[in-house]
């Protein structure tokens, strides 16, 4: 074993093999006997590729390219795309229309090109050979922001056609879910300024044989109650996951009850069966034989119970895995899920009655061993005495030790959101860091999911204090344990994250340098430049705009620039439209004329979030080369420098 400086250590983990072998997974789908799902690559500049595993074992893409499945609705999407007796349509991310991919042929459009139109979570209403699916308007500028609403798009046009709207009058629409004999639709609702974990409204409507919809029931939710997920299970009753009890639970409608006397609770518990809804499709339980299936977590780890049901006997599935992101029951028996874990990276499984089968990995595990850092759930105290959550990554490999007496450098991710959470799934680019000798702590800080309804809700009107007290007593807590190096913690995070990051920079002097990704500088320039989605969100995290302009002052870090002392990485995508780019400019070029270290990465074609295996491996790599010139070691990597403005040569 090598001795070698924390952060110089070689690594079996390079960019490479993130880009070139790594995909991400999403959207399970089943088909009768047939399990779907997409794969983003990297390797193909993003693409989402449908990609089919029949019964008989056989994988195989069936979206050709340049297709790629990906809605754009809330810019988030999900749910691109359904499949059903074979036949798939999907949403092509290029012009957001919708088509049809029948087995064997080229795909067909089913909307028109250029009207405007934005579709996801469709739903195939066969009897009437339609789709609904929830629509998204976007209008001429000038014309106010986009339209949400339900729609009805023919399933097979002779041409091209127009949707057609059949529920309007809610700012956001999202879940249409038809009942198995096809006479119900539920779907859930909601107004700004909420978003969807905030409050919503749990609607059901009957179906006329000409598919418009009759009276209108508005069966449990509101402004403070958040409905997902609702779901009929095969003989009509109508299932959802709200959080009227402080967790989200699961519920059944009693059938003629509405609000909190809508729903008898099912399993209830001090766990939560759902994640927020920042995407379309989410499935975290399904009906499965006679009772329900489903996921649920407790502190960041998630467990599969089955047999959930009146009369039934619940009993928890004995399967490798802390990670679940989709439960699919299929009709022949068996269950297909998204899961994973410390040591397996998020995969498409499918679980029967001889055990699970592994159909595709997201990312190669064929790893040295010794090489993998699992993380360990810590809890520590933060301000004021509030318990806060993180998962903590040694460094950790094979081949390297540090110099005796020497301590690693902590890296502290903020993830995005702010409304999310950190998971300890084995994660490929946390493994880049922790295999070259960081230590990284990935903190659940207030306002996290997975931790019951008051802590989520803990960030109103806290955003930008709450998350970076909560990040820096994580460091201090490491720091205090004798786990990493006081002199050289980093802060690193995206979207909210990056926000997260550059007040802890401008905020605190617990951190010597930091990266933001795709990060705010700036609240009220968000205020006035996003979209419709969270154009509201900041009312609840730090309040509305019309009364809280001092506030929004105070906590935007463009503003306060004479308190930030350490060097900053920025990396921004151009065509990003959740955060503006020039977000990150701003920050540049004022840290620049205050002589601090900066550097900033921008790159074309990359929107929020980055997909591009170019963009990926020159992000991790130009991050990892930053360190080192801050931190003073040499990465084993052979890495291009980055220009770092005022710093020494």
């Amino acid at each position: 074993m090598r001795t070698a400086p924390y952060g110089a250590w070689k690594s079996p983990i390079t960019t490479d093999l993130i880009v070139g072998e790594a995909v991400g997974l999403s959207e399970l789908c089943v088909d009768g006997g047939d399990i779907y799902w997409i794969e983003g690559r990297p390797a193909e500049k993003g693409r989402g590729v449908i990609v089919k595993g029949s019964a008989g074992g056989v994988i195989r893409d069936v979206l050709p390219p340049p297709f790629s499945s990906r809605s754009r609705v809330h810019e988030y999407g999900g749910a691109s795309y359904v499949a059903a007796g074979g036949t798939v349509w999907f949403v092509n991310f290029a012009d957001q229309r919708i088509w049809r991919l029948e087995e064997g042929e080229e795909p067909v459009p089913v909307t028109v090109e250029g009207d405007g139109w934005r579709f996801a979570d469709l739903v195939l209403d066969a009897a009437r050979d339609r789709l609904i699916a929830v629509g998204e308007l976007h209008r001429e500028a000038g014309h106010g922001e986009p339209l949400n609403v339900l729609v009805s798009v023919a399933a097979r046009p002779p041409a091209p056609a127009a949707p057609e709207t059949i529920a309007a009058g809610a700012d956001f629409y999202g879940a249409p879910r038809l009942s198995p004999d096809g006479g119900r639709l539920a779907w859930i609702e909601w107004n700004h300024p909420n978003m969807p974990w905030d409050g919503t409204r749990l609607m059901v409507a009957g179906v006329r044989d000409d598919g418009t919809l009759a009276e209108t029931l508005e069966v449990d939710g509101g402004d403070d109650v958040a409905v997902v997920q609702p779901s009929w299970s095969p003989s009509g009753a109508l299932h959802y996951v709200s959080d009227r009890s402080g967790w989200w639970n699961l519920v059944r409608w009693n059938g003629t009850g509405a609000g909190a006397d809508a729903g008898v609770p099912l399993l209830p518990m001090a766990a939560e069966f759902a994640r927020p809804y920042w995407n379309f499709g989410q499935a975290t339980y399904g009906f499965a034989g006679d009772g329900i299936a489903a996921a649920f977590t407790r502190d960041g780890f998630w467990s599969l119970a089955t047999g959930i049901g009146d009369g039934l006997s619940p009993r928890a599935a004995d399967i490798p895995y802390d990670q679940i992101g989709a439960v699919k029951p299929m009709a022949g028996g068996g269950i297909a899920l998204l899961a994973g874990s410390g040591r397996e990276p998020g995969s498409v499984v499918l679980l029967t009655s001889d055990g699970v089968r592994v159909l595709r990995r997201s990312a190669p595990v064929d790893l040295p061993e010794g090489t993998i850092s699992v993380a360990r759930s810590i809890e520590f105290r933060s301000a004021g005495g509030r318990t806060a959550y993180a998962f903590h990554y040694p460094p950790t490999s094979a081949d390297h030790r540090a110099p005796d007496g020497t301590l690693p450098p902590l890296l502290v991710k903020s993830h995005g959101g702010p409304t999310s959470a950190a998971s300890p799934q084995l994660s490929l680019p946390i493994q880049y860091w922790t295999s070259r000798g960081f230590a990284v702590v990935d903190v659940n800080y207030a306002g996290s999911s997975g931790f019951g309804t008051p802590y989520r809700r803990a960030l109103d009107g806290a955003w930008g204090v709450a998350d970076v007290e909560d990040c820096v007593a994580a460091a201090t807590y490491l720091v205090g344990q004798g786990l990493a190096d006081p002199d050289r913690i980093a802060i690193t995070g995206g979207s909210a994250g990056g926000y997260t990051t550059l007040c802890a920079l401008t905020f605190t002097d617990r951190f010597r340098a930091g990266a933001s990704h795709y990060g705010i500088s700036d609240l009220e320039a968000l205020y006035h430049d996003t979209h419709k989605f969270e154009s509201r969100y900041l009312d609840r995290l730090v309040g509305p705009l019309e009364t809280s302009g001092d506030v929004i002052r105070a906590r935007s870090p463009i503003h306060h620039l004479d308190r930030i002392g350490c060097p900053v990485i920025l990396f921004q995508g151009l065509d990003d439209k959740v955060v503006p780019p020039n977000q990150a400019a701003m920050m540049a070029d004022a840290l620049r004329a205050k002589g601090l270290p900066v550097a900033l990465l921008a790159f074309e074609g990359e929107g929020h979030g980055f997909r591009q295996a170019a963009t990926i491996r020159r992000t991790l790599e130009a991050e990892l080369w930053f360190y080192g010139r801050i931190f003073g070691f040499g990465p084993a990597d052979a890495i291009d420098p980055v220009e770092i403005d005022n710093w020494p040569r």
